[in-house]
């Protein structure tokens, strides 16, 4: 039977203490024992039910962190207290010094610099490849190789990964597969088709109102308890653990994912066919003109669509920040970094989320400083919001750029 995500979201039920239809918010950072000999159990990780310290974990996080591994199809998820923290546990709780990593080379610029400048002074090395190319993704493969990590629709180039063909690698080097599917919840289940680990920035579409940071890791039962051991888990030890209220108010927010999800993939979908046929120099996985079209196709959960994100080219980033200033002036959308808002957020990513790769190696993957960033929002009209941008594509030159 066909996988079905926000079935599985939708059949959790969690009651409040007093009944209420969402659950009560834990608002402590410890939690009172009757017995020492069960607080005891619980340092000892053998008292299944009892909360010790929010630190460790809470009712509220592991309500949403249950939500998140049915959405996922994983065993079992622990939330964070943002997207990279949710990212560096996972690569430090699966490396040591002396590993090897292999990734994709275009990622979030965080991610891209916690593995070039960080994990080094920790001896471990990356190597970035095209993930695309599974005959490159392999030859970069050595024997202290330990992790293969990928986004699913890359950010900001919006590469889309061969997650079963990657996975097929990683079982036969005997390796990790870490996914980061924040740009595509509901509409690829990364786990489903081989991953080992899959991540989000919660920050984004998950929660949706750009109004708190989180991450999550789902994975097994065996390797998240191992990042929450007490002696050496990473999550435990690193201390990135998410608030119970942030928790809560993120756990509600999940129950309108799917209908945002289906929205901002609509009028994604809409904005590209329009831009690409106006000639603008258009880059969604939803057009038969992406190179990796038929993959995404064939990954695809078909009702969510091909996401909310897209890229156009304008040619440089004098043009780039012109045209995103008067769209902001328009009130088409706002000049900011990060994702899944319910308003269009645009940016120009090779001077904001990818800075932090050198503009050599920008220029190696194609990552121009003409691209502007899409995260397309739930417009309830779309074809008013593509006429006000053509109409400032126009007064700034842009389509006359490329006609």
């Amino acid at each position: 039977m066909k996988f079905k995500p926000a079935n599985k979201i939708q059949d959790l039920q969690y009651f409040g203490e007093f009944g209420g239809v969402n659950p009560s918010i834990s608002d402590s950072s410890t939690y009172t024992f009757l017995s020492a000999k069960t607080m005891f159990d619980t340092f000892e990780g053998n008292a299944d039910g009892c909360y010790l310290y929010s630190r460790h974990t809470s009712p509220s996080n592991l309500y949403l962190g249950e939500a998140l591994a049915e959405m996922e199809g994983t065993q079992t998820a622990t939330v964070t207290a943002s997207g990279m923290g949710a990212i560096t546990p996972v690569l430090l709780q699966l490396c040591s010094a002396g590993d090897h990593v292999v990734s994709s080379r275009t990622i979030y610029g965080g991610t891209y610099a916690f593995l070039k400048n960080f994990t080094p002074k920790l001896n471990i090395q990356t190597t970035f490849v095209d993930i695309t190319k599974l005959d490159v993704v392999e030859a970069a493969i050595a024997e202290n190789t330990k992790v293969l990590y990928c986004e699913t629709v890359s950010n900001p180039l919006l590469e889309v990964a061969d997650i079963e063909g990657l996975a097929a690698l990683a079982k036969k080097h005997n390796l990790t597969l870490v996914v980061d599917n924040t740009f595509s919840p509901l509409s690829v289940s990364p786990a489903q088709l081989g991953a080992d680990v899959v991540i989000h920035s919660l920050t984004k579409f998950i929660n949706g109102s750009s109004d708190t940071v989180g991450g999550v890791i789902c994975g097994t039962q065996e390797f998240i308890d191992n990042l929450r051991n007490v002696n050496d888990g990473a999550c435990m030890l690193l201390g990135s653990t998410m608030d119970s209220l942030r928790a809560s108010s993120v756990l509600k927010n999940l129950r309108t994912l799917h209908i945002r999800i289906q929205q901002h993939s609509k009028n994604a979908m809409y904005l590209a066919k329009k831009f690409e046929a106006d000639g603008l120099k258009t880059v969604y996985p939803g057009l038969a003109s992406h190179p990796s079209h038929e993959l995404f196709s064939s990954m695809l959960n078909e009702e969510y669509g091909f996401g909310g994100m897209l890229t156009i080219d304008v040619g440089s980033l004098d043009k780039a920040n012109e045209l995103m200033e008067l769209m902001q002036h328009k009130n088409l959308g706002y000049l900011a970094v990060s994702l899944g808002f319910y308003k269009t957020l645009f940016s120009a990513p090779g001077t904001s989320t990818s800075s932090e790769i050198p503009e050599d190696e920008q220029a190696e993957m194609g990552l121009t400083d003409g691209l502007i960033r899409f995260s397309i929002g739930l417009d309830n009209d779309i074809e008013r919001t593509y006429q006000i941008m053509t109409e400032c594509m126009r007064a700034v030159g842009v389509l006359e750029l490329v006609s």
